[in-house]
């Protein structure tokens, strides 16, 4: 709790005639970002309550990708048994490509047109489609301890400019379980960097999957583990032999992780993820099951107070799922050029980059990625996808605590199993505020 700061301010209502209760509202700066709180007149002591309720969202609070800060609003109940926090951020991107694009409202080297016409040397973009809505509810019970409930959306669920909500979590998490959709275990949250790129480096493995999770802590926090049974994702190329079909067996991500800093805020990561993808033989009229297998070394290291470092490092057989520019790509596996035969591909990708802290309000950050296909001779064409490449620059300046104005230049790759390559350059601008 020596982190919080606590500056509580009261403005009692005037209770109306038949009112359970008079609702007060209290003001409380949690590291420079104030949250309402809303809790009845009979409780009995509201500067406790509100503590506890603080440190509830303070140690359930996730950092890293893709992650929101804390809440603005929070209600609880008395005694803090229950409380509900509501949240999310507007953020608004412009970008301008040129000098080649990327066809997609993110920056993916996968996406890069190969073979450059008059559509496709400039274009303009602008989107709001990443702001995010979030609802959190946390009980404190005596059976199962803190049970907290999370659902979050942005609006990315239709077709580029339809702005349609999209569910992206879901759980119900307690004593080390996660039940519901998250994102996948085989992800290390704080091993990327801050960009305004929605997606961020390539070779990076962010993605949602349906899950049963455990996960728990040992060492004084210093050494934590997880394993999860997720909904699989197959993404193969098929042939008039092979045929694709239902899947069976669920993906098993492992990590294992050791912290180290006052805060745990440095650590290192090793992961592993296993995959059994089935696949229906027309020809022998039988099922055929190829697997599929990834390891990555992640991190992130906090040098000196302004200079942080992250990376990671994944290496795999039929894991497009677990490489962002090869998401749906249908390179888990390939036929040969009879289509009688079909093999996972072998892929491989890493990143690295620094954020620089100027000063409170101040932040640079850059960085490289990479991902790679490896041919296997008859089992890749040459219009295949073989290699990609990203590298960032950006300034981030806080207007306050929840307000945030950045810039950002990212250059991008696309070869071909030919030989074939072409590339793209984005200027990002953006606002953003969180609630």
């Amino acid at each position: 709790m020596a982190a919080l700061l606590f500056a509580v301010t009261a403005s009692a209502q005037t209770p109306q005639q038949g009112d359970a209760y008079s609702p007060t509202v209290y003001l409380i700066a949690v590291e420079e970002v104030d949250t309402v709180y809303n809790y009845g007149n009979n409780c009995c002591d509201k500067l406790q309550l509100m503590g506890q309720a603080t440190q509830d969202y303070y140690d359930t609070h996730r950092h890293g990708a893709q992650q929101t800060q804390r809440p603005m609003f929070i209600f609880a109940t008395r005694n803090n048994r229950y409380s509900l926090a509501l949240g999310g951020y507007i953020a608004l991107r412009a970008s301008y490509d040129m000098d080649g694009i990327s066809d997609n409202l993110d920056f993916i080297p996968y996406d890069i047109p190969l073979t450059a016409d008059y559509n496709n040397r400039q274009q303009l973009l602008m989107d709001a489609s990443t702001s995010r809505l979030y609802l959190k509810a946390i009980a404190n019970t005596n059976t199962l301890g803190r049970v907290i409930l999370y659902v979050d959306a942005d609006f990315r669920g239709g077709a580029e400019g339809s702005y349609t909500p999209r569910l992206r979590s879901a759980y119900l998490s307690f004593m080390g379980f996660t039940f519901g959709r998250d994102v996948t275990t085989f992800c290390d949250l704080t091993a990327a960097p801050n960009t305004i790129d929605f997606q961020g480096p390539n070779a990076y493995n962010f993605n949602f999957a349906t899950m049963i999770r455990y996960e728990c802590s040992m060492l004084d926090d210093h050494l934590s583990m997880g394993v999860a049974v997720e909904m699989p994702s197959v993404s193969g190329t098929y042939s008039d032999d092979y045929l694709s079909m239902r899947q069976r067996i669920p993906d098993i991500p492992i990590y294992l992780q050791y912290a180290w800093g006052a805060q745990r805020d440095s650590h290192i990561r090793a992961s592993g993820v296993f995959r059994n993808m089935y696949l229906r033989n027309a020809v022998d009229n039988d099922n055929v099951r190829l697997f599929g297998w990834g390891v990555q070394a992640s991190g992130t290291i906090k040098l000196f107070p302004w200079i942080r470092l992250f990376m990671n490092g994944v290496y795999g057989e039929g894991i497009t799922p677990y490489i962002q520019d090869l998401t749906g790509s249908g390179l888990d596996f390939l036929p040969n050029a009879n289509g009688d035969s079909v093999k996972v591909m072998p892929m491989w990708g890493w990143q690295a980059a620094a954020q620089f802290n100027l000063s409170r309000r101040l932040a640079l950050s850059g960085g490289y990625s990479m991902v790679n296909v490896d041919r296997e001779d008859g089992y890749s064409f040459d219009n295949e996808y073989k290699q990609g490449r990203y590298i960032f620059g950006n300034v981030f300046y806080h207007l306050t605590p929840r307000c945030s104005i950045g810039a950002e230049y990212l250059y991008g790759a696309r070869k071909n199993m030919s030989g074939v390559k072409e590339h793209a350059n984005r200027i990002n601008l953006e606002i953003k505020y969180h609630f």
